[in-house]
């Protein structure tokens, strides 16, 4: 029974309101505190457990990189660091293609092939972040589902929160924290095809272009931009009726690569066609993969593109710290809102008050 509570405010009053049972609290403090007396690793401790091919702390240094914390940021970049010298000893190929054109299939095909030849295998599948509620479904995992649970490879999902080209702008710096914990072979799988790709060929050392038959664009809508970045072209799910249409569609792709000024590389794109679903053609796509590697580390074009790269980068965090610092800054914040308004009622030129808004940044310093 409960007791029985007569309104303060009304001692004559007949309503008797009963007393409620006590409410839990919505914060679980035993899980809370455990919570808070999980000690974090540090960048040692990162560092070695990285090295040791630990995939549970190397998914954990990865999410460091992925925060936007600038405490996070800051053990992330102490950790990136340490790790470099024992970088940059993978092969890295991006792998892009039209939504269905069986991307996360080849890539599962191919990463089981090359485990089975002993490779290890680091696949970074880029996401496409929703731009309303920013929000990725990070499906990857499930699509490969065995390659998830081959033990010598490792598949992490990630936002393209935007990015250009659908492209993780932390993808890069994950690259080197795979490559040092000895993952040989690092799978770059990008969300689409547009000109904007280009930002995964400035990761990468060989970039390969899936495409459908019948898809209507063998001639009208090849892109000169992809085409010519592509190293290699596959005609994807080239097996049963679709056979056929697709040798066509890989010999009008050949005669359109052809009309093409030579790369600097002293590569040839090569077109195939291939088959994740009967495996027809994927270890081919290993043996181009390789041939251009021999090619290019002979001819010393495999380090030159390395080297750009590395300085591609250099420009791009700068360019990325500028525009953080500048929007960050307290004084352009208050500024901001006013010239907003300013360029809305046509008092002042967008031009002019982004350039208003730069000289008075440089002026505090």
């Amino acid at each position: 029974m409960y007791d029985k509570i007569t309104d303060p405010e009304n001692p004559n009053s007949n309503l008797k309101v009963q007393k409620a049972i006590e409410q839990p609290d919505q914060i679980n403090h035993t899980f809370l505190n455990h919570f808070k007396a999980k000690r974090q690793l540090t960048v040692e401790e990162f560092v070695k457990g990285i090295l040791e091919g630990n995939r549970t702390v190397l998914s954990q240094a990865i999410t460091l990189v992925e925060s936007s914390l600038y405490e996070h940021q800051t053990k992330a970049q102490k950790i990136i660091e340490q790790c470099l010298p024992h970088a940059g000893k993978s092969i890295r190929v991006g792998i892009t293609g039209v939504p269905g054109v069986g991307k996360s299939t080849t890539i599962e095909a191919l990463g089981n092939m090359l485990t089975k030849q002993q490779h290890k295998l680091a696949v970074l599948a880029i996401d496409p972040s929703s731009e309303k509620t920013k929000g990725s479904i990070l499906g990857d995992k499930t699509r490969m589902e065995t390659l998830a649970n081959n033990p010598s490879a490792f598949i992490r999902p990630s936002p393209s929160a935007g990015s250009l080209g659908g492209v993780a702008r932390k993808t890069r710096e994950i690259i080197v924290l795979c490559e040092a914990a000895g993952y040989d072979v690092i799978f770059v799988e990008t969300v689409g095809v547009g000109q904007s790709e280009v930002a995964v060929a400035s990761m990468v050392d060989f970039f390969l272009l899936l495409q459908l038959a019948n898809a209507g664009d063998e001639l009208q809508g090849i892109k000169r931009g992809i085409m010519e970045m592509a190293d290699a072209i596959s005609i994807n799910k080239a097996d049963g009726d679709n056979k056929a249409p697709s040798e066509l569609a890989a010999r009008q792709y050949r005669n359109a690569l052809a009309l093409f000024p030579p790369s600097s590389s002293g590569w040839q794109p090569q077109v195939f066609t291939s088959s994740a679903y009967t495996l027809d053609g994927i270890d081919h796509i290993w043996e181009t993969i390789s041939d251009y590697v021999t090619l290019t580390k002979g001819n010393g074009y495999f380090y030159q593109r390395r080297n750009e790269q590395n300085l591609r980068i250099l420009s791009e965090t700068i360019n990325y710290h500028l525009t953080q610092r500048f929007y960050e800054d307290k004084q352009i914040r208050l500024r901001l809102e006013q010239v907003r308004k300013d360029v809305l009622d046509n008092r002042i030129s967008a031009y002019v008050a982004a350039q208003t808004l730069i000289d008075e940044y440089f002026s505090q310093s």
